[in-house]
């Protein structure tokens, strides 16, 4: 038996391309170990799978911006740091895969030198936990070709994202009977990631007696976003979807989203045409604006800022991108493979020997 442990953490897209590897991997070879937040979003969905072995450290978020956090969080870190240690010694893996965000960063410094290290950056441009974690990997996997050139080291390999294999096993039929809708229009689908997206929410709520003259909608508006507003025949709204999500997809005709990356590869391995509203950079670091800058320019998807969004600008694209929705089908199904998880799976293979 060989052990792996995952870690990653903070949104779903951190988790969920580790769940796709867990996927493939033969229960009868590998003993499985999770390491994570007590609190984050990989607890609750890791909760779901037994054969996982779950274990939960302290972490720090690194910040760019002043707060009283950065005068406490780093000693968070370091004690993170020296229970993954422990974990290290007491699991012992043959190797590590880290998928990001913060709570990566104490358990990939612990790891260095125990075991081999995988780590994998799903952003055109590497962010701050990932480029501190490249420093003490062995191999950097890439979604996209043109990051391998910015990771050091040479470590970069570009691999493609892993995607959950279930994603393309949708049926719109049980999309249709999950929401309700009857399929006697086109379905638009609003997901603003895991967390949410209060602008997203507000341009389309603003929009909606225009989008509902030609869409059914479903509105995913994240956790704890849900609001008053009234419902009305052809609109349905969740606060987050998880085991369904691939049927909602595949009943999907167009998708108004956040520009995440593993979001936005998961529409192109589906080949469903996209509107892409990044989080400004008055909000992030600005990946998810190079993440649809890349779409956009490839015929993948239409970026629309989101200070662009208005409710006249987002169902003029809206629109835009239906009616023109088998070019860009086109543009995806010409696209070099999308999911990443032979890739992937090749090198953590390797690295254990086989």
């Amino acid at each position: 038996m060989k052990t792996i442990i995952f870690t990653g953490g903070g949104t779903a897209g951190h988790v969920m391309p580790n769940l796709a590897l867990m996927d493939r991997l033969d229960k009868n070879e590998w003993t499985i170990h999770y390491i994570g937040t007590e609190e984050g979003i990989e607890h609750e969905l890791l909760a779901k799978r037994p054969e996982v072995v779950y274990h939960a450290v302290a972490w720090g978020k690194l910040r760019r911006y002043f707060s009283w956090k950065n005068f406490t969080d780093p000693f968070r870190v370091v004690k993170g740091y020296f229970q993954s240690r422990k974990i290290m010694r007491t699991v012992k893996p043959d190797v590590l895969f880290s998928k990001g965000g913060y709570v990566s960063v104490p358990v990939v410094m612990a790891a260095k030198g125990k075991c081999p290290v995988l780590c994998h950056e799903s952003d055109y441009s590497p962010g701050l936990a990932n480029r501190i974690a490249s420093r003490f990997a062995d191999t950097v996997c890439t979604t996209f070709a043109d990051t391998v050139a910015k990771v050091p080291g040479n470590k970069g390999v570009h691999t493609g994202t892993p995607i959950r294999a279930a994603l393309f096993e949708g049926s719109r039929e049980k999309g249709l009977a999950f929401t309700g809708l009857t399929g006697e229009k086109p379905v638009l689908l609003v997901v603003g990631g895991s967390t949410g997206a209060k602008a997203v929410n507000e341009a389309v709520e603003a929009a909606l007696d225009e989008l509902l003259k030609t869409f059914d909608i479903v509105h995913l508006c994240g956790q704890g976003k849900a609001d008053d507003t009234a419902p009305r025949p052809g609109y349905v709204r969740f606060e987050y979807v998880n085991e369904q999500m691939a049927d909602v997809l595949a009943a999907a005709d167009v998708v108004v989203s956040r520009a995440g990356a593993n979001a936005v590869f998961e529409l192109l391995a589906l080949k469903k045409p996209a509107v892409l509203i990044p989080l400004p950079l008055e909000a992030s670091r600005g990946d998810q604006i190079l993440n649809a800058k890349y779409f956009e320019k490839n015929g993948y998807a239409v970026h629309l800022p989101q200070a662009e969004a208005t409710p006249e600008k987002l169902v003029d694209t809206v629109l835009a991108v239906y009616h023109d929705r088998q070019k860009y089908a086109d543009a995806m199904a010409a696209a070099p493979g999308a999911d990443g998880t032979e890739n992937i799976l090749r090198l953590i293979f390797r690295a254990v020997g086989q």
